[in-house]
């Protein structure tokens, strides 16, 4: 199988293996809080879910330097893996689903915008971290997610082709992301609803990967 045409699985982070949405919610109220800015669920999942750190900073932090635009996500991830400790737990199935990759050999690549000190804490709690190719940071690129270069990256790492893959994410960004990049998206109802990860691009959605129906999609998208 030539490099060009092999299957993948592509996985964002937060709240796609784990459920993390709501902490990085409080995280974020914390410190942009008492800069005026307060997030509900719905303001949260549309200004703020899946973007990166640099294009939120741009967003609600214009009048400061970028060094201080830093500093102040730099504080809110502080927080955010303060609250995480005990917290990280597997969207169900999801073991389950990792252990059929192994078992067929299909390559899984983890792809986020967050910082990858996070990435890197979330899946050493989860006890998945080898189980990666590669770990995509949108922040290390060019381009972050929407953008489809990161999902790019997590093909080429793969070694396969956008067509024979899938892709999971929970995210309006995340799932814009992968679809630009070609790769049919599953969306994951940890957060938004089946209507708004569709709308967003997504082929399916799921509360969960013991999903029935999701796996058998799965199943027949990688040939299992």
């Amino acid at each position: 199988m030539s490099q060009a045409t092999g299957q993948a699985l592509l996985f964002d982070i937060d709240g796609t293996l784990a459920d993390t949405d709501a902490l990085h919610r409080e995280a974020f109220n914390q410190v942009f809080g008492p800069r005026g800015h307060l997030f509900d669920h719905a303001r949260f999942s549309k200004e703020l879910q899946g973007f990166s750190n640099a294009s939120i900073g741009e967003r609600f932090l214009p009048r400061e330097s970028l060094e201080a635009r830093a500093a102040i996500l730099d504080e809110k991830e502080q927080i955010f893996r303060t609250l995480v400790v005990g917290q990280i737990k597997p969207v169900p199935g999801l073991m389950a689903l990792l252990d059929k990759a192994d078992a067929t050999g299909i390559p899984m690549v983890a792809v986020t915008n967050a910082p990858r000190l996070n990435a890197e804490m979330l899946l050493s709690g989860l006890g998945i971290v080898d189980r990666f190719k590669a770990i995509v940071i949108g922040d290390e690129l060019p381009h972050g997610k929407p953008h489809p270069l990161p999902y790019l990256e997590g093909l080429r790492f793969a070694g396969a082709a956008a067509h024979a893959s899938i892709a999971f994410e929970d995210s309006r960004s995340g799932i814009q992301s992968a679809t630009a990049a070609g790769i049919p998206t599953i969306g994951m109802r940890t957060s938004l609803s089946h209507d708004d990860l569709v709308a967003a691009g997504a082929v399916a959605s799921a509360r969960a990967y013991d999903d029935d129906a999701l796996m058998k999609l799965v199943a027949a998208a990688m040939r299992w």
